[in-house]
């Protein structure tokens, strides 16, 4: 069978490939302890079950939805966004819904890339943000995500022919998989860039409501001055609200970029089924308790978590945000090395640093979608461990 062009580009999805060796050992009888996916292991809550229940019984939702979305979600995402950053939306012109965040970060490129187009990539980084690009028939250009600049983007640093060629800059803060969060001095500082040389910024804020210090709570890249003008965010109900099967988010910003998007969105799809962004209305318009609750819980998690790691030879610090451990490699060992000890040898699914993009090689990403009994039994395994 002969494939696209584009489909041969692409790398093998990293997830899938995990998943695959998980599955192989768990037909051997195996105890696996997962830290590789970043799917959230407790339920949907109540009331948000309750009102997709409600609405599923109303015809009317059983029709195409087509568009936007909603105008009650987009009014819902305006009064939850302009209460949690203090910005001001526009629910019918600058929020469109999406059938969560990777197929929109997926589809968006193509509505704003000629062949050969640059796009600026962060790495280590979701894949999608590169297998988008490839599909739409650009090229990526990787920016560096290290340690010694806080794990941000060097922008001084992409060469200025790449600059003169780029179209969209993808960034992701709270980052996957770092954990690192974004200040507003950096987001400044992309706003400048990308007003120099016409660049649109897709901000991926899929986790800005997983964060471990009520004072320092990431901000939106939409609140500071001039984003508006060229750039777009892309929210997710997946991890704040436990959602991940459901497929729900939404992007908002620039006006004439959210209008293109919709172009690419009203011809490869029909819309977010009407019912579940019901439910999104009643998850952000109702108390918040359960997403405090969730943060309680991975604080918890991570501390035992990191705690631990440093223990038994993994260079560590405690992430700001998200439900990420990066966490630099045992002495001698390679991420991909490190990985299958702990696969083979433990019983441990991790994630290998440079399967995100080769700046990642010598850090191993933990998702502590684990409860604190098997994280402590997984750091027991690895005691054991000769490194």
């Amino acid at each position: 069978m002969k494939y696209s062009n584009s489909v041969e580009k692409l790398p093998p999805y990293l997830f899938i490939e995990i998943d695959r060796k998980k599955k192989e050992l768990l037909e051997k009888g195996v105890d696996i302890i997962s830290f590789g996916v970043g799917d959230p292991d407790k339920p949907t809550p109540k009331h948000i079950i309750k009102a997709c229940q409600k609405a599923l019984l109303n015809p009317a939702y059983h029709q195409y939805p087509f568009g936007a979305g909603l105008k009650s979600f987009r009014h819902a995402i305006a009064g939850w966004f302009k209460t949690r950053f203090g910005v001001t939306l526009n629910p019918d012109t600058e929020i469109h819904s999406n059938i969560g965040s990777k197929e929109a970060i997926g589809h968006f490129p193509l509505a704003f890339l000629n062949p050969g187009d640059v796009v600026l990539v962060p790495e280590p980084g979701y894949p999608v943000y590169n297998s988008g690009t490839i599909f739409a028939g650009g090229t990526p250009y990787f920016m560096p995500l290290l340690e010694e600049n806080n794990f941000l983007p060097d922008l001084s640093r992409i060469p200025e022919d790449i600059c003169n060629k780029a179209k969209i800059m993808f960034i992701n803060y709270p980052n996957n998989p770092t954990g690192a969060v974004a200040t507003k001095e950096f987001f400044k500082e992309v706003v400048a860039f990308a007003k120099k040389y016409s660049i649109i910024v897709a901000h991926d804020a899929a986790y800005s409501e997983m964060f471990y210090d009520k004072t320092k709570a990431p901000v939106s890249f939409l609140s500071v001055p001039g984003a508006m003008d060229i750039g777009v965010e892309f929210h997710s109900f997946s991890k704040t609200f436990n959602m991940t099967g459901w497929r729900l988010g939404w992007v908002c910003g620039n006006a004439d970029i959210i209008k293109g998007f919709s172009k690419v969105k009203d011809n490869y799809d029909s819309g977010v089924f009407s019912a579940i962004q019901e439910a999104g209305v009643v998850a952000l318009k109702s108390s918040q308790k359960c997403v405090e609750n969730a943060r309680k819980m991975y604080k918890q998690r991570r501390d035992v978590l990191v705690n631990g790691l440093s223990k038994v030879g993994f260079k560590v610090k405690k992430p700001q945000a998200t439900f990420y451990v990066w966490a630099g490699v045992p002495q001698g060992y390679t991420s991909a090395q490190t990985t299958e000890k702990l696969l083979t040898e433990a019983g441990i699914v991790t994630t290998p640093g440079n399967g995100m993009g080769k700046s990642g090689e010598g850090y191993v990403r933990f998702v502590i979608t684990q409860d604190v009994k098997r994280i402590k039994e997984a750091l027991e395994r690895m005691k054991k461990l000769t490194w």
